[in-house]
């Protein structure tokens, strides 16, 4: 049995295996692959048969590599849904082959589950000793020389995210119940990636000296509904790979899928018509989920073809989620602009009926 969600470096070994095959050239310490075939790995290289990932901003991708190979470490801002969390998987998958040591940012976020912590019971017994030490992300990525990943680093409070700051600056960790045993420096290839929402900033706001040792990249949603598309096909026929579903959407319905959040992220449709924008972040990733979720209600529940219903009812849920007054928005959007359209936008239109 498979798990739900492997790692990347396992469940795109093979095109990591054929650019680790064909790679040449100078490769910083503690990197698998050269920067040239970590771009490869990240934004496609056909002749290998390594597929694009990562649409819309390819100048980003090489700044990002240029910061992982300095000693700052590397934060990505942006809105919700916007790849950040899927690009520093996949830059720790490529470079270090290793994309599992990561920490969720939280209120509740401790040291203890970045850094180190310990087995209670040994220690009592035993007093501290390194087998009594229980490495936290931060710990096993230095001993390791590979890159640590923290999401959402804003929601953690300001001592959690303060504790960073010997860290990225001297790359090196202090474990004072070993004594000298418990000085760990980092081994070539460590360095952090965080990430951070911009609709939580002012939760616990980054201090100057934390802001100093990171380099900041901002990743903008797509712009380009040809690349969003292409983005939203692809990430679809992965998922549904997985859960073992053949479905294909036909290129009219994701036509209309990537217009509908087109239209409604910009509040103005492809007529000129202004339309008022919901709360509801209309990211490329949402556009996914829908996709996603209205392939499998065509699947199980009806002939096995998406249609514009099937987007419609999965846009509700997506759009309401956040606000009950975007209800007003969406059913503004159905009259004003969706009902005068033909084919597939009269499936979506049939929703309508579903809202509450």
């Amino acid at each position: 049995m498979s798990d739900v969600q492997q790692p990347t470096e396992v469940r795109l070994q093979s095109e990591l295996d054929a650019l680790v095959s064909n790679d040449a050239g100078p490769k910083p310490d503690g990197w698998r692959l050269t920067p040239r075939a970590v771009r490869s790995f990240i934004l496609g290289d056909k002749r290998l048969g390594v597929g694009q990932k990562f649409f819309g901003d390819d100048p980003l991708v090489d700044r990002c590599l240029v910061t992982l190979m300095g000693n700052r470490g590397l934060l990505m801002v942006g809105e919700p849904g916007t790849a950040k969390s899927m690009l520093s998987e996949l830059f720790a998958a490529a470079i270090s082959g290793d994309s599992t040591l990561t920490a969720q940012g939280t209120a509740g976020s401790t040291e203890d589950q970045i850094l180190y912590s310990w087995n209670y019971a040994m220690l009592i017994a035993n007093g501290p000793s390194e087998e009594a030490l229980v490495p936290g992300p931060i710990l096993s990525g230095m001993r390791a020389g590979k890159l640590v990943r923290i999401e959402e680093i804003t929601r953690m409070q300001a001592e959690v995210q303060d504790a960073l700051i010997a860290v990225l600056s001297d790359k090196h960790l202090s474990i004072p119940q070993l004594g000298e045993a418990g000085f760990v420096g980092a081994r070539r290839g460590f360095n952090l990636i965080a990430t951070a929402n911009l609709r939580d900033r002012g939760v616990h706001e980054m201090s100057s000296a934390l802001k100093r040792r990171f380099n900041f990249e901002t990743v903008r949603p797509i712009a380009d509904p040809d690349l969003e598309r292409q983005l939203i096909l692809a990430q679809t026929e992965r998922l549904l790979a997985d859960a073992g579903v053949d479905v294909e959407t036909p290129p009219d319905v994701v036509e209309l899928l990537v217009t509908v959040f087109n239209e409604l992220r910009s509040g103005t449709t492809r007529e000129g018509v202004v339309v008022e924008r919901p709360t509801a972040i209309m990211s490329t990733a949402e556009a996914v989920a829908i996709n996603y979720a209205a392939s499998l209600d065509a699947a199980y529940l009806g002939n096995g073809v998406p249609t514009g219903r099937h987007i419609g009812r999965q846009l509700i849920g997506t759009v309401l989620k956040d606000n009950p007054d975007d209800e007003a928005k969406l059913r503004n959007y159905l009259d004003v602009v969706v009902k005068k359209r033909s084919g597939v936008w009269k499936d979506l239109w049939g929703v309508r009926n579903e809202l509450g």
